[in-house]
């Protein structure tokens, strides 16, 4: 396994990260069983995996319950990132969040304690007339963390789905060691803003959803072969079911450079998973990759192409195979909320 430093903390973190959403929300990602997730969190550790990350919100405390007994007495082995939803980030808030999380994974310190979206003091109105009411300050969020991590019940602080300018902000109130953001094949928008801010502040890029929700693993042909519940980024038309964004998409520019990445990948004789992963583990500023699995086959997998060097020469052609969508997409690193209503800022 490779291991680098992520940010300015002192946490060295393994470049592939285990991502504990589906070991606890049935609802989202169907049932895991009990044995499924200790022999996938066993086979990760046995890998060299050391950042295991969940939040509050997945199954509503499931994920970080079903992660802490998985663990058990492995514990000490390895490093925990949970996330606090933006909602509860006034300082009385904060303090509450994080002792219950400390509670259901069953431990007395979380390793990286992140911000899960932007908060803001003031109440605001979106362009669709939804309102959010005010929370805090990033300052009194950031005073509120550093007594937590002054009791020893947090080791170092970072944010999730920041953008170039909420993440200049929180950096000039105080400490950032990472931001968690959305980042793959087929969506390079943070590099054109996001990921250049992150690593002006001192801050390292944790990558979720490398396989774009399984289109980067190559078993879907067409648009209509993805589920319905995977066709409401921004690639997909506004006119498919449950999107929000209330743009045209760029469904055929999406699925030309889905086949031609698996092309690419068959040519080097890799599946295309493998080279998703791969590739991200290559790219400037990011400390780690966030893959879910939910059995030690998917680990083991995701671990072999974490640890793979395609070399300079495939970074490229991928990065050109890419490009046209990168630019279709633009700046905007929400992948669900059109520009308007961006909320990675």
């Amino acid at each position: 396994m490779i291991y680098r430093q992520l940010g300015n903390s002192a946490l060295e973190v393994s470049v592939l990260a285990f991502g504990a959403w589906q070991l606890g929300d049935a609802n989202y990602w169907g049932d895991v069983s009990a044995s499924d997730a200790d022999a996938a969190v066993a086979a990760a550790i046995d890998g060299g995996v050391n950042l295991f990350d969940t939040a509050e919100i997945y199954g509503d405390g499931a994920s970080e319950q079903a992660l802490g007994k998985a663990l058990g007495d492995r514990r000490e082995r390895v490093l925990i990132a949970s996330k606090v939803s933006p909602q509860h980030c006034a300082p009385a808030d904060l303090r509450q969040s994080c002792e219950a999380s400390l509670k259901r994974l069953g431990t007395d310190r979380i390793d990286l304690y992140q911000i899960h979206w932007p908060f803001y003091a003031e109440p605001f109105v979106d362009q669709k007339g939804n309102q959010s009411p005010g929370v805090a300050t990033f300052a009194e969020a950031l005073e509120e963390l550093g007594k937590l991590k002054a009791a020893g019940k947090i080791r170092a602080i970072g944010v999730s789905n920041f953008g170039k300018n909420d993440l200049s902000a929180w950096a000039d109130a105080g400490e950032v060691a990472s931001n968690q953001i959305g980042y793959n094949l087929l969506f390079r928008c943070p590099e054109y803003e996001v990921i250049p801010v992150t690593r002006r502040c001192g801050a390292s890029v944790l990558a979720y959803m490398p396989l774009m929700q399984g289109l980067l693993t190559g078993k879907y042909d067409n648009i209509d072969s993805i589920p319905k519940l995977r066709r409401r980024s921004r690639h997909f038309s506004s006119e498919r079911e449950g999107t929000r964004h209330g743009e045209s998409g760029c469904e055929e520019l999406l699925m030309d450079t889905v086949h031609e990445l698996r092309e690419f990948a068959e040519a080097v004789g890799l599946d295309l998973a493998t080279v998703a992963i791969a590739w991200l583990v290559m790219q400037p500023g990011v400390a780690s990759v966030i893959t879910g699995a939910r059995s030690a086959a998917q680990i083991e997998h995701n671990i072999a192409a974490a640890i793979l060097d395609l070399g300079p020469a495939a970074n490229a052609q991928l990065n050109e195979i890419a490009f046209p969508l990168k630019e279709r997409l633009g700046t905007n690193c929400d992948l669900w909320q059109g520009a308007a209503d961006c909320r990675v800022k």
